[in-house]
């Protein structure tokens, strides 16, 4: 039997309640101001659902990449090879996909175009960290603010830019500014040549047309308000993340756990929450609304406040007049990946893993635990949400 609208809105009600959003004056507000502890409690239960759903995979398959996790015995700084491999292979994309889920964020493919990499310490053979670029959004207004597309070309040039979908690294290597590293990393001139290698006279889906294979940028949002990775990023005296301004604080991560009974709702109602061509990445917020103002809501209540900071990485040097149209061809910036990692270990690691205590005792274990859920929590995922 469908849900009805009563059980889903009283569903929604207690999600919040759960969350520990308030109301005031009617409108839905984060208790005692904004930080990312409360960021990443926000997130906890659409990273659990995400958990829950991978149980029986990860309990055949997690013991084959545990081994690609560093214990900090095995970390050697003054010997660490930082190495960009681009993922290709069947283990490579399940082994990202490990990684990815130790997130506090929930996990997502992305959508899109997509490259994907692991950053190895070849001294040893354990992963430093990971990156995934997808298709940028069309409408990013922290970044069309800075740029006057010529008329009827901003989504050719916005295509040749792509957002950061994740970035980070692994224990211990976050400990010692990793994540630093792998910023660096996206902004090289390896990522950018393997754009150019996957996406050379490729037809885009909606239009059918030939984009010129250039990345020009890259953009991307802050996971839990200001970001320390990005911030101070540089390479000598060259600024690598230029910050923007902060998001509006909109999103539906919020009520993700809510989203199966959304779309269930919707097609009792003859309304078809489907997937496919054409549909674009925003299908979970347009069916979200959809649903939300069916049960006497508005949009509004996806606005989370959690705002994230933004930030663009120019890849060339001429990239206002490029947007502009005014240059016909983008001056690429020398950035190669060897360098790069070279400049971070000096600049950050080496004094990192002399004053911070504690990266050495970390052991891979921890993932395991992080990951395989206990009966008792797999138990909270599949229990029935009204």
């Amino acid at each position: 039997m469908a849900i009805t609208a009563n059980e889903l809105r009283q569903a929604v009600l207690k999600e919040l309640d759960t969350l520990g959003f308030e109301w005031q004056e009617g409108k839905l507000c984060l208790p005692e101001g904004q930080t990312k502890a409360l960021s990443r409690r926000l997130h906890e239960p659409a990273k659990q659902v995400e958990l829950a759903r991978r149980q029986d995979w990860l309990r055949r398959n997690l013991s084959r990449y545990l081994p690609f996790f560093a214990n900090g015995e095995e970390v050697d700084p003054a010997r660490m090879k930082p190495t960009l491999v681009e993922v290709e292979t069947q283990w490579q994309h399940e082994l990202f996909r490990v990684a990815r889920l130790t997130w506090s964020l929930p996990y997502s493919k992305g959508f899109g175009r997509r490259l994907r990499f692991l950053l190895i310490d070849e001294h040893n053979g354990k992963l430093i960290g990971i990156l995934c670029l997808q298709s940028p959004p069309l409408s990013f207004p922290p970044r069309d603010k800075l740029f006057d597309y010529p008329e009827g070309r901003k989504t050719e040039l916005v295509n040749q830019t792509m957002d950061i979908q994740t970035l980070g690294a692994l224990p211990p290597y976050n400990r010692l500014l990793g994540g630093k590293l792998v910023a660096l990393a996206a902004a090289s001139d390896e990522v950018r040549a393997a754009y150019r290698r996957k996406y050379a006279d490729r037809e885009t889906e909606m239009e059918g047309r030939v984009l010129p294979a250039h990345l020009v940028a890259l953009t991307t949002t802050s996971a839990f308000g200001r970001s320390s990775i990005y911030n101070r990023l540089r390479y000598h005296d060259e600024t690598i993340a230029k910050s923007l301004e902060y998001t509006e604080g909109y999103g539906s991560f919020h009520l993700l756990r809510l989203y199966p009974l959304f779309r269930e709702f919707l097609e009792a109602q003859g309304i078809s929450t489907r997937g496919g061509y054409g549909t674009g990445p925003r299908r979970k917020w347009q069916t979200m609304v959809r649903a939300l103002e069916r049960l006497g809501f508005t949009s509004e209540l996806l606005k989370h406040g959690v705002k994230r900071e933004a930030f663009l990485f120019p890849l060339i040097h001429n990239l206002e007049a490029y947007m502009a149209g005014q240059d016909d061809e983008p001056d690429f910036r020398e950035l190669p990946f060897e360098k790069l990692a070279a400049y971070w270990r000096e600049r950050w690691l080496l004094g990192r893993a002399e004053r911070v205590d504690g990266w050495h005792r970390w052991r891979h274990e921890e993932v395991e635990r992080m990951l395989i859920l206990t009966k008792d929590r797999q138990s909270e995922q599949t229990t029935d949400n009204v």
